[in-house]
């Protein structure tokens, strides 16, 4: 009976230390939500291209990432955007991924996901308080330098320049608008004659504002400055129906899609400012599962920003940038 009792105890034992961890080992699984400022444009998709590339890389580990995707439709529905942050939080997800809209009206809901202990890794925007892990973003203000520079390089260094603004609070497009106005100042040649007017959300809002810039101030406009990718669709729109494509307005946008690219290699745009929202939306997923495993991640990771003009838009490492392999993700 001694010998019996020794050999079960040790058969439990065996058990309990070598069988049950391995029973019970479950697989790294992660829920990330992605909260974009809106569904509709090709730059977010392109962010959300870039999430689904970091969860395939992660499933050949063997590890599981979820990715959930929900934005506003209008990139101007701030109260949307908190309801959906909200509800995120509400789900128990294990991150969020979020572009905020405002960066003072979505702090509120990153503090109520860091109660809950759902670690919010920012793209694009950035936020007027630091309760964020990470940030990973362009330099918004030195796009802005550069389209300075390229827009003052246009005109020769004189001239009068309009500086189209998108949504009030937004952090990245007033970067690069700062960036623009601070850089504009280093070439005395050139007027900024308006630069308080608001595009709004969509190409068509974006359409009426440089109609009614167009109808004030006409043949006085040298130069264009339109800070992402809605305002710029519109005013190519706008300065068309004047007849005032081609050059004869110069024009430096920001981001792009089928129309600014078409229009950059027609010449009726002269620059474009490229992020690479694809690689924020990736890099973000990857810094939010780091953070999620317990590592030290960095605060604030620059994703970068190109010039691209009719000259460079065909060479090699351009191609991606102009042209986000969305197919392949999503």
């Amino acid at each position: 009976m001694k010998k019996t009792s020794l050999a079960a105890a040790f058969l439990a034992f065996c058990v309990s230390t070598l069988l049950l961890p391995v029973i019970h080992a479950a697989p790294e699984r992660y829920r990330i939500a992605g909260v974009p400022k809106g569904t509709t444009d090709e730059y977010w998709k392109s962010a959300n291209a870039g999430m689904v590339k970091a969860q395939r890389e992660f499933a050949e580990q063997g590890v599981r990432v979820d990715i959930m995707w929900k934005g506003p439709i209008r990139e101007d529905d701030r109260e949307q955007q908190i309801q959906v942050m909200e509800n995120f939080v509400a789900r128990r997800v294990s991150a969020i991924v979020l572009a905020p809209l405002d960066g003072t009206a979505l702090v509120s809901s990153v503090e109520l996901a860091t109660r809950a202990k759902i670690p919010v890794v920012l793209i694009d925007s950035t936020l007027d308080k630091d309760v964020y892990v990470s940030e990973a973003s362009t330099d918004n203000y030195q796009g802005g330098v550069i389209a300075a520079r390229r827009l003052a390089e246009l005109l020769n260094g004189k001239g009068k320049v309009v500086v189209v603004r998108v949504v009030p609070g937004s952090t990245s497009v007033e970067g690069r608008v700062n960036g623009f106005l601070d850089t504009i100042k280093e070439f005395p040649g050139i007027e900024v004659i308006s630069s308080d007017q608001y595009a709004g959300p969509s190409r068509d809002t974006a359409y009426r504002t440089a109609q009614n810039l167009i109808n004030r101030y006409g043949h006085q406009i040298d130069g264009i400055f339109t800070p992402n990718n809605s305002s710029t669709s519109g005013t190519l729109l706008a300065l068309a129906d004047v007849g005032r494509g081609g050059g004869k307005v110069k024009h430096v946008g920001f981001d792009t899609d089928k129309q600014s690219v078409a229009a950059l290699r027609a010449g009726d745009l002269q620059g474009l400012i490229v992020q690479d929202p694809l690689n924020m939306g990736y890099v973000a997923v990857k810094t939010a599962v780091a953070k999620l495993r317990g590592e030290e991640v960095p605060k604030l990771i620059d994703t970068g920003c190109t010039l691209i003009t009719a000259e460079n838009m065909d060479d090699s490492e351009i191609h991606d940038l102009l042209h986000p392999p969305l197919d392949k993700y999503l």
